[in-house]
C-alpha cells in the first residue's frame, strides 16, 4: 500500500492495518497526525464509472457542508489511485477518518431521528449533483430482474421455493408502477443507511460513510433499506419510527411513497440478498447451504405479510 499513500500529501504513515473485507477492502492508516481510512475495490464488485460517481458524490456533499466521510485527492488532483491488480484494475480512494463511534447497542431515538434529518439533507442536495460518470439506476430492473437472475440458480432444486420467489418480484415491481420517476421522488439515494455506517460523537455529531451503493432511485427506498436492515436486526419500532420521523421532518413523504415502503423494503431484501451471494460466491461459497436459502425466504414472507412492521 505504500505506493498507494505515497501519492497523498499526508504526514508519515505510521501504520497500515488490514481493517475489514466486505464489498471493498478497508484499511485502517494511522499517520503521526491523524488517521485515514483507504479503501481498495475489488474488481468483481464495480466497475471505474461507479466508483467515480460515489468518489464525485461524496465530494459534492462535502462542498454542501454535509457530514459525510468524504475521499481526498491526490497530489496530482486524482480522486482515485489505479492498481493494476492480477484480477484486473481495482481503484484505491483515502478518506478522512469519521470521527466518533457506531453507537453501542445501536441507534436510540434520538441518534435515529438525526439520521434520518441527515438523510433528508443528503436527498434534497442530490437533486442539483452533476458528473460525467453514469452508474445503474436502483430501479426495477436493477433491484428485481437482477437479483432473480442471481438468487434464481440457487432455487434450480427447490422449484416451489422458485415460483415463490418469482411471484413476490412480480407483485413488487407491479406495486412500483405508482411511483413517479421524478423529482422530489427520484434522486441519488446513499443505498445502505443503518446504524453500522455512522460514527456519532458524545456532544452530537455525526459522520455518514460507506455509499458503495449509493445510486438514482427513489428516495423511498432508502428508508425501505434502513427498514430493511432494522427488522432484520430486531430494532424497536420506536426507534424505525424515529428515523422516519427524523426524515419528514425535513422533506414529507407524499401518501403515495409510505404506502409503497412495503414493496421497497421487499426490494431492499432481493438486493442485499443478491449482493450477499455474489460476495460469498467469491470469499466465503460454504454458507451457501439450503438453511441459508430457508432463512431468507421466510425473512421474505414476513416482509410480505399484512404485519410485517411488527415483527
Amino acid at each position: 500500500m505504500s505506493q498507494v499513500l505515497s501519492q497523498y500529501a499526508i504526514a508519515p504513515v505510521v501504520s497500515c492495518c488490514f481493517w475489514h473485507r466486505g464489498l471493498s477492502d478497508v484499511y485502517l492508516v494511522k499517520t503521526e497526525k491523524r488517521p485515514y481510512i483507504l479503501r481498495v475495490s475489488h474488481h468483481h464488485w464495480r466497475s471505474a464509472a461507479d466508483i467515480y460517481f460515489e468518489l464525485n458524490l461524496l465530494d459534492f456533499f462535502r462542498q454542501q457542508g454535509l457530514p459525510v466521510a468524504h475521499p481526498l485527492q491526490t497530489t496530482d488532483n486524482q480522486i482515485a489511485v489505479t492498481i493494476d491488480a492480477p484480477e484486473g484494475q481495482r481503484y484505491a480512494a483515502l478518506f478522512v477518518y469519521a470521527d466518533g463511534e457506531v453507537p453501542l447497542g445501536d441507534l436510540d431515538v434520538a441518534q435515529s431521528r438525526q439520521l434520518g434529518e441527515i438523510l433528508a439533507k443528503l436527498h434534497c442536495a442530490s437533486l442539483s449533483f452533476q458528473t460525467p460518470f453514469r452508474r445503474d439506476d436502483l430501479c426495477e430492473e436493477y433491484l428485481f430482474d437482477r437479483s432473480f437472475e442471481t438468487i434464481s440458480p440457487f432455487l434450480q432444486h427447490r422449484p416451489r421455493d422458485l415460483d415463490y420467489l418469482n411471484e413476490a418480484i412480480a407483485h413488487s415491481k407491479s406495486c412500483l408502477q405508482a411511483l413517479p420517476k421524478t423529482e422530489p421522488y427520484w434522486v441519488v439515494c446513499w443505498g445502505d443507511p443503518h446504524s453500522g455506517n455512522a460514527h456519532f460523537t458524545p456532544d452530537g455529531g455525526v459522520t455518514l460513510f460507506d455509499f458503495d451503493q449509493c445510486g438514482y432511485g427513489w428516495r423511498a427506498f432508502d428508508l425501505a433499506k434502513f427498514l430493511h436492515i432494522a427488522l432484520r436486526t430486531g430494532i424497536s419500532r420506536g426507534i424505525r419510527n424515529g428515523f422516519l420521523e427524523g426524515y419528514q421532518s425535513v422533506s414529507p413523504l407524499a401518501e403515495k411513497e409510505v404506502e409503497m415502503l412495503q414493496p421497497l423494503t421487499q426490494a431492499a431484501h432481493f438486493w442485499s440478498w443478491a449482493i450477499a451471494l455474489t460476495n460469498a460466491a467469491f470469499h466465503n461459497y460454504s454458507r451457501l447451504d439450503d438453511s441459508y436459502f430457508t432463512q431468507r425466504l421466510e425473512q421474505l414472507k414476513l416482509l410480505r405479510s399484512h404485519d410485517w412492521q411488527l415483527f
